[in-house]
């Protein structure tokens, strides 16, 4: 049991990843409503604060989640597994969390160099501690939008590797970050031979 159990994850990174995950696909759906809002009317600078405080909270949660990560040591992939694939799994991680940082980061440099802030959850007004300067604002404005478009990538990338793993190489690699474990989890990850990540 102890065996199976250590391939994988623990339920605080099982926890994040899948919290995380709900609230970035809301926050994505969030931005692109965003979009269809007029500019210069109270509903958008209502809305815009509403955004820019779920992403500071999903920042200091994606912050948790990547402290857990680097002190506590992932379950190891399967050793079938082709090593360019663990490479790349490894690539892979690295760049989401690149993108997780740098999204909710871009939006909050953005915000503090336009005469606005943020006003959090529109309740308390954080004055901008940066100039309000229109190039450093469409700088990291651009920044934002790249990072968000570059997450969604690497998201979809993610999950045809998930349906890889599931429906062609059938090694059960997703159980390891399944919430709830089944007689299933239990055996089939601790009948394959492992390598450290």
């Amino acid at each position: 049991m102890a065996a199976s159990l250590s391939l994988r994850y623990t339920g605080t990174a099982i926890a994040l990843h899948w919290l995380i995950a709900l609230l970035l696909l809301g926050q994505f759906a969030f931005g692109l409503m965003l979009e269809d809002i007029p500019r210069g009317t109270p509903a958008r600078g209502y809305y815009v604060n509403l955004h820019k405080s779920s992403g500071i909270l999903i920042g200091l949660l994606i912050l948790l989640r990547l402290g857990w990560r680097l002190t506590h040591k992932p379950p190891p992939l399967p050793e079938t597994m082709p090593r360019w694939q663990r490479h790349a799994a490894r690539f892979s991680h690295i760049a989401l969390y690149a993108c997780m940082l740098a999204l909710p980061l871009s939006g909050y440099l953005a915000s503090n160099f336009s005469r606005h802030g943020i006003k959090f959850f529109n309740a308390v007004h954080w004055l901008p501690w940066g100039p309000d300067d229109k190039a450093l604002y469409t700088f990291f404005n651009g920044a934002h939008h790249l990072a968000a478009l570059l997450l969604a990538l690497l998201v979809a990338v993610h999950v045809l590797a998930v349906a890889k793993h599931i429906l062609i190489d059938h090694d059960g690699l997703l159980l390891r970050m399944w919430p709830r474990r089944s007689a299933q989890a239990s055996r089939l990850p601790a009948n394959q031979p492992v390598e450290n990540q």
